[in-house]
């Protein structure tokens, strides 16, 4: 039986080895660490999935902006979402996923979550779109039909995705 868990109860060096396994050890390069910086993860909505006190999966959540002329819109980048390789397809990423939706909805802070992944996936199964997202850039190379948003506060405008800068985030633990 899979049980979710606060991410932050995890030993840290666990979850970077998932990390590594599920993503290789380039994952340093990609374009989502560039969006997300050096920053920390969101501890309400970061989670790992444990079975039978392994660790198997894990999501984290960002403080992230669109930032437009010295403006910015914050945002929360949901992801990496990991599943150790022999478990992919198991649904593991998906009650991941679901867990973060309903901790952000308990936080405040669905209005204007985004992630980059596969559009027919997040489309069918959680509501993520590339509808406002076409005039959006990231510090790196992206494919744009990948970059995905949902919420009633997710800005149509053009700007670049990056660390969050400003205030940080209020964020209460839920689970």
């Amino acid at each position: 039986m899979i049980t979710l868990v606060p991410l932050d109860t995890i030993n840290p060096t666990a979850v970077e080895m998932l990390l590594d396994a599920a993503f290789g050890p380039d994952r340093f390069t990609r374009t989502a660490y560039r969006i997300r910086g050096t920053g920390t993860p969101l501890a309400a909505l970061s989670f790992a999935a444990i079975e039978d006190g392994t660790l198997v999966g894990s999501i984290q959540c960002w403080p992230i902006a669109l930032i437009a002329d010295a403006r910015e819109t914050p945002l929360v980048m949901v992801g990496p979402v990991a599943v150790a390789p022999t478990r992919q397809g198991d649904g593991i990423g998906r009650n991941l996923v679901a867990q973060v939706l309903d901790a952000a909805a308990a936080n405040g802070l669905d209005d204007a979550l985004m992630l980059i992944g596969d559009p027919d996936y997040y489309g069918r199964f959680f509501g993520f779109s590339a509808a406002r997202t076409s005039r959006w850039n990231a510090p790196g190379p992206v494919e744009r039909h990948r970059l995905l948003a949902r919420g009633d506060a997710v800005p149509d405008t053009a700007g670049m995705l990056g660390p969050r800068m400003a205030q940080a985030m209020p964020v209460t633990a839920s689970v």
